[in-house]
């Protein structure tokens, strides 16, 4: 997959845009963001990490620096993109309900 694959992806996905350091929704809240060329950066509930890992090993890693994070590494040029998809997907569902979540209180 590649970042233009990954942007008009996120395209599709009601509210969230592209801003100069990643995708977002609701505008502070980040989905995803290119580390490099082929690192995708991808925020993801922690309970959820686990299982992409397990469906798609070479697709996704967890760096030391990210175990406490809800984050996930996905791997461009070897990750299927429905995995790139559904992590992005999983990011953007976390993000927005979590921001709804927010706004609410």
């Amino acid at each position: 997959m590649t970042p233009a694959e990954v942007d008009a992806y996120v395209a599709t996905l009601e509210g969230c845009r592209r801003k100069p350091r990643g995708w977002y929704v609701h505008h502070t809240r980040l989905v995803a963001r290119l580390t490099d060329p082929t690192t995708l950066l991808v925020r993801v509930p922690i309970d959820q990490r686990d299982a992409l890992i397990d469906r798609w090993p070479d697709a996704f890693g967890i760096p030391p620096r990210l175990e406490a994070h809800h984050k996930i590494e996905a791997y461009l040029d070897r990750a299927a993109p429905e995995a790139v998809r559904e992590a992005i997907r999983l990011a953007w569902e976390f993000q927005r309900y979590s921001g709804l979540r927010q706004s609410d209180t």
